[in-house]
């Protein structure tokens, strides 16, 4: 499966896109770096965001697929974003966090025109891959595996990132794991380090 490196993030994150490309590129970035499926960033709302006691956000939401629940904690990148649409006339008409589509049969014209399907979304993802140069099918799904696929190389536990990914066990998270030849290739040199220093004793 398609998931973009950590380079290819940044440059996408970076890049300067007309006002109707920069929103999709906001919604697809959002779901890179918190894991959520496009479903559920569509239905996200202020009542899913949370503050902790040690002052970091957290959104608290059941995946729309499953209903089991994702506990997210948020990166200054993805507040930055939330804030950027905290008082977006379209976000605010539809009671949502993020400039989504809408499942709501909504007759005003310029919500319409500002929140494509998912379908059309991943037309936008198309052309926003094409301006970027990354030569990736971006869909909205790549996002999550995104997310994942650079949890684990980063060395994220598969547990938290059940957690995370709203999975109900670890078995469903595992398949991203078997992708990651840079893990492998790390705990290989890892074990090959402890090995010379033991020989070394």
């Amino acid at each position: 499966k398609e998931h973009l490196t950590a380079h290819e993030l940044e440059l996408l994150t970076r890049k300067e896109l007309d006002h109707r490309l920069a929103r999709i590129r906001d919604v697809f970035v959002f779901c890179c770096l918190t894991g959520l499926a496009f479903a559920d960033a569509d239905h996200l709302r202020r009542e899913h965001l949370s503050q902790d006691d040690e002052g970091r956000w957290w959104i608290h939401k059941p995946r729309e697929k499953t209903s089991v629940m994702s506990r997210i904690p948020l990166l200054p990148a993805t507040l930055e974003i939330l804030r950027r649409y905290e008082h977006d006339e379209v976000c605010v008409a539809r009671s949502r966090v993020l400039p989504t589509p809408s499942n709501q049969n909504i007759r005003i014209k310029k919500i319409c025109e500002c929140t494509p399907s998912n379908q059309k979304m991943n037309a936008y993802l198309k052309e926003i891959a094409a301006v970027c140069g990354i030569n990736k099918v971006l869909t909205t799904h790549v996002a999550r595996h995104t997310f994942a696929c650079m949890a684990v190389e980063y060395g994220m536990p598969i547990d938290v990132l059940a957690k995370i990914l709203g999975h109900s066990n670890t078995n469903m998270t595992r398949h991203y794991a078997k992708f990651s030849e840079t893990v492998i290739g790390r705990e290989m040199e890892m074990f090959g380090q402890k090995l010379t220093s033991a020989a070394a004793e």
